[in-house]
């Protein structure tokens, strides 16, 4: 390659300091072949190389050495001439060169552009179509000879170098346009040695007349041959084939400046007389450069309204479409969905895991519909539906299948997750006719759907009293928790095996000045939204340590069962309690926190190690609500807890459900291999007690045992039972 290189300068620089337009045997006859043979030399070496198994080589190749040995004979037959008559033998080795050459391109793009998408090989047309009508028109003198009593080869060769001339521009302004086509890894060779040759062409066309050997235009065809045949050599390398190399160019250059182009040349045609060719080539560039142009606008369009994650539309194209279907005289529904939970997920299992829930919610949420309805995503985890034409029964039938289609756990990878939602429904025209009145009845009817864990709720009239009226409880809160108008109730736990009472847990009551006692149900989620769990929580340990402390002075030997909310879990609680429980003279292991898994896993790292350390301190922490939450059975095995408080949904379902039984039976069977104890919430008859004990489960609580006590009945309830010695 260098050697080739190195003949090209000599031969420049020869023609460039010597008597231009004068033949030189030197420069003109031994160098120019000289360097062209180098040429050949290298195209063949890369023909050997490939095994002449790659048909681009072998066409190039064929180009060089026709075109080469076209030269010599030229350079042999002038006999100090300055140039020979027009269409000589020489020509045909000439015009050998263009399909062949036209063909290795042919080969290599035929196989780049299988994988290419539509508008990339819609940019490669108009760039070739833009170059096509600027070479047309520069080429407009030649394109129409005319038979000035030539004869016919003469003819036929000055028709057909123009033509492909046009063909090989043509070529290259396609590879160019194209912004991911892969031509080798010396496409900038293969492009500049076309453009050259293709240029020395045009002007040896425009000044025919005037041309002679040794002049600036030969070195444009030898630079072009040299360039070229660096090219092949390349594409002969299987290691650098293998590489991918494309080019890149901006996305908007080719429709531009093609259409720049064919511009130009339409203006010059409507001044001037110019070929048809020009102006069909130009006509056809505009034409086709507003496809891309159209296609990438409507993609635009589709990925504005599409959820990236999930592949829905999303709230922008929900808020677009919905308005203009609703119709007057017609109940249609708007739901907003919303996850329960499913900030647990995210903390717990990362972010990859929650949005691959996300996508197979709205997979099954999309398969409960019907052609007509629309699902859509608007962020987080919150979907939305439009049903047209139905009824509030076949709405609420909707939802409700929904619901159910996530009653089966969702299979991850390792993990499988028991998700539920919670719905908020709005029809039209009841409820509103406006997209954003829907929006925010829906969301209210949301709302109502979670607090009240109904899975679904139609909005009411009434729920917008409801929102005032929460607006006010978080008011009012502020100033209970300031007058102190909490109080603490217990409920009693019983070992099932001899009836002891081993335990209470402390339930807070909220004395409402006006509304009267309130149950937590009615506080506790506003009081978690509004941030005020960590002071309420505060409270709650402080009764429920100085009770124990009383209830220790009297003689009863019992521990207090106290629920934690998960933003009380920070990494002061463990000095916080163990310094509360130091003032009073209460031993650690008489207090026990309760955590949902929930909680527990929102955070395992950072939770694991708080709870560790009151575990090291002697307090003893359970799990509660076990079976309602994301969790995986696999964290039991390293949380720090001591207990499982099995869910009342499981101690219900037993008296009836004989799978209800075997499952609470196999949950009891895991926590004892684990070293944990069970205590089973909810029992309210004797029938699902005595089937807990025939399950080995260590404790029971519920309204079987007792009802949460005012906490100054408690010594007289205990006074008519065996209170145990130890704790449980």
């Amino acid at each position: 390659m260098s050697v080739t290189v190195l003949l090209l300068i000599a031969y420049t620089v020869g023609l460039l300091v010597g008597d231009p337009g004068t033949f030189d045997p030197l420069m003109d006859g031994w160098l120019c072949i000289a360097t062209e043979l180098a040429a050949v030399a290298l195209c063949i070496s890369a023909s050997v190389r490939s095994r002449f198994a790659e048909p681009q080589v072998l066409l190039g190749t064929g180009a060089i050495v026709t075109y080469s040995a076209g030269d010599a004979y030229y350079a042999a037959s002038l006999d100090g001439a300055a140039a020979l008559t027009y269409a000589s033998v020489a020509d045909v080795a000439y015009l050998a060169f263009y399909p062949l050459m036209l063909g290795a391109l042919g080969v290599v793009m035929v196989r780049k552009i299988k994988g290419l998408a539509w508008p990339l090989l819609l940019d490669s047309i108009v760039g070739a179509l833009g170059a096509a009508s600027l070479m047309a028109l520069i080429l407009a003198p030649v394109l129409s000879p005319g038979t000035n009593g030539g004869t016919p080869f003469e003819v036929i060769v000055a028709v057909v170098y123009p033509l492909l001339d046009l063909l090989l521009i043509t070529a290259v302004g396609g590879v160019l346009a194209s912004r991911g086509l892969d031509i080798g890894p010396r496409w900038p060779l293969l492009v500049a040695g076309l453009t050259i040759f293709s240029a020395a062409d045009v002007a040896y066309a425009l000044g025919m007349e005037d041309y002679a050997v040794g002049s600036i235009i030969d070195v444009g065809w030898v630079a072009g041959i040299v360039a070229i045949a660096a090219w092949v050599d390349g594409a002969a390398d299987p290691a650098r084939v293998a590489q991918r190399t494309t080019h890149g160019v901006p996305e908007l250059a080719a429709p531009v400046v093609s259409t720049a182009t064919a511009l130009a040349v339409l203006v010059v045609g409507s001044q001037l007389s110019i070929p048809v060719l020009a102006v069909v080539f130009a006509a056809s560039t505009l034409a086709l450069a507003a496809v891309p142009l159209a296609f990438r606008n409507r993609m635009l369009v589709t990925l504005a309204r599409t959820d990236e994650l999930t592949g829905l539309p999303n709230r922008r194209a929900l808020i677009a479409d919905v308005p203009v279907r609703l119709l007057a005289g017609r109940t249609d529904a708007l739901f907003l969905l919303d996850l329960d939970r499913f900030k647990h997920v995210n903390d717990a299992l990362g972010h990859d895991v929650g949005d691959a829930l996300l996508v197979q919610v709205g997979k099954r949420f999309a398969a409960q519909l019907q052609p007509g309805d629309m699902l859509a995503r608007l962020g987080g985890d919150e979907f939305a539906v439009f049903l047209e034409g139905v009824t509030e029964e076949e709405a609420v039938a909707t939802a409700q299948r929904l619901a159910a289609e996530l009653a089966d756990p969702v299979e991850l990878g390792a993990a499988s997750l028991q998700v539920s939602a919670s719905v908020g429904i709005a029809l039209t025209p009841d409820h509103g006719t406006d997209m954003s009145l829907l929006m925010r009845k829906a969301d209210i009817a949301m709302f109502r759907a979670k607090s009240e864990h109904s899975g679904h709720h139609v909005y009411d009239a009434s729920d917008d009293d409801d929102g005032a009226l929460r607006l006010r409880t978080v008011q009012e809160l502020r100033v209970a928790l300031a007058e102190d108008q909490f109080e603490l109730h217990y409920q009693p736990k019983v070992r099932l095996s001899d009836g002891e009472v081993t335990g209470v847990e402390a339930l807070v009551r909220w004395n409402h000045p006006t509304r009267g006692m309130l149950l937590p149900v009615a506080f506790l989620p506003l009081a978690e939204e509004a941030g005020l769990m960590p002071a309420l929580s505060t409270i709650v340990l402080q009764r429920a340590v100085r009770r124990m402390a009383r209830w220790r002075a009297e003689g009863l030997d019992i521990s207090v069962a106290v629920n934690m909310s998960g933003s009380c879990i920070l990494a002061c609680l463990p000095h916080q309690i163990t310094r509360l429980l130091e003032a009073h003279g209460v031993p650690s292991s008489c207090i026990m926190l309760e955590i949902t898994e929930d909680v527990l896993m929102s955070s395992p790292t950072g939770t694991s190690a708080i709870l560790a350390e009151l575990r090291s301190a002697g307090v003893q922490i359970a799990i509660d609500d076990f079976g309602t939450g994301y969790s995986s059975l696999a964290y039991l095995r390293d949380l720090p807890v001591d207990e499982l408080k099995l869910d009342r949904s499981f101690v219900t379902a037993m008296k009836d459900d004989p799978r209800a039984v075997g499952l609470v039976g196999s949950i009891i069977d895991l926590a004892h291999s684990l070293g944990l104890r069970v205590v089973a919430e909810g029992v309210e008859d004797e029938r699902s007690r005595d089937k807990l004990r025939a399950r080995d489960c260590d404790f029971a609580q519920g309204f079987l045992i007792a009802e949460p006590l005012p906490a100054g009945t408690v010594s007289p309830w205990l006074s008519d039972r065996r209170v145990g010695a130890g704790r449980a």
